[in-house]
């Protein structure tokens, strides 16, 4: 089983566009995808069942001009055509591009193309790309956004090669809120945070672990028992542990915490929020798991295999 930040979007795709007088569900709208590696995030929404999904790529090599900061040539390896045109004061067309929500999948690669094409659709006129909404609106109007803003993983730092933490999508979204509350004098954006430590993520995670676990068990739903224990393993305590150690489980779930020192976590700070035990590594945290439950740890690390997932989109 195979859990992201981003997993919990796959759920949105029945939600319904109020705006839309049709009712149609988000799978069936245009979505804008921002972040991770190429086009990985795109396939990702598009196996999550949304049909209408465009990344800033597809934007900036239809219309460079939008963010001339940009090498288009840069993108077209996996730039797609986009279902409208773009609007523009002199277009004929009857339909143009319209966008129903963005989500930001993952860390993005240009900050800068990413919170400028972002402003643009908050500020457009229903979502249409291209347009401005009339400044005769009352001021909570006019700056409230166009359409739904999504963010997943709000981790401000993350453990990569390098030495020292690096930012994450959180240092992402602290800017680009940084660039809204110049432009608006303040005013809050209204935006939906998923991702550790948030409640919402933590019961996600929590349904698809009783789901795998019937399924390995192979015993009908209402047989196997509840979900009893869960251990949450992380290197991050402002995300992993203050999750773990605040998750009310619907379930009646206990859920402790084990922090691992290798990765955002050192020794030489205090982590605000305190787990249940403090470990080297991965291997450390499972070994300690086990023996808590009465299980045997000897060749356990012989099927035991622990890879570092790649940073952004996978698609699983």
């Amino acid at each position: 089983m195979f859990v992201q930040s981003h997993t919990p979007f796959a759920d949105l795709i029945h939600q319904i566009d109020e705006r839309d007088s049709a009712k149609a569900p988000l799978k069936d709208k245009t979505i804008l995808v921002c972040g991770g590696d190429g086009d990985s995030c795109r396939r990702v929404a598009e196996s999550y069942g949304f049909t209408s999904v465009i990344t800033p790529a597809d934007i900036i090599t239809t219309m460079p001009t939008l963010w001339p900061f940009s090498s288009p040539q840069s993108y077209t390896a996996h730039a797609r055509p986009l279902p409208h045109p773009i609007y523009n004061p002199s277009s004929t067309s009857a339909n143009h591009l319209t966008i129903s929500s963005i989500f930001v999948f993952a860390d993005p690669r240009d900050w800068a193309l990413d919170t400028q094409l972002i402003i643009d659709v908050l500020l457009s006129q229903d979502g249409v790309l291209g347009t401005t909404r009339s400044r005769s609106l009352p001021t909570h109007e006019y700056r409230a956004p166009s359409v739904p803003l999504y963010f997943s993983n709000p981790d401000l730092h993350w453990a990569s090669q390098y030495h020292l933490p690096r930012l994450g999508q959180g240092g992402f979204k602290a800017a680009f809120m940084g660039v809204w509350n110049e432009t608006h004098r303040g005013i809050p954006l209204e935006e939906t945070t998923i991702g550790k430590p948030s409640q919402e993520t933590f019961e996600f995670a929590e349904k698809r672990l009783m789901d795998h676990r019937l399924d390995l068990l192979g015993t009908p739903k209402g047989e196997a028992g509840g979900l009893r224990k869960v251990y949450m393993v992380g290197d991050n305590p402002l995300s992993d542990i203050q999750g773990g150690n605040d998750y009310l489980s619907p379930a009646g779930s206990v859920w402790d915490t084990i922090l691992v020192r290798s990765g955002v976590y050192n020794d030489s700070e205090r982590p605000p929020h305190r787990p249940k035990v403090t470990v080297d590594g991965i291997w450390d945290a499972v070994e300690w798991a086990l023996s808590r439950e009465g299980w045997p740890t000897d060749g356990v690390d012989e099927v035991l295999r622990i890879k570092s997932a790649q940073k952004g989109c996978v698609q699983r």
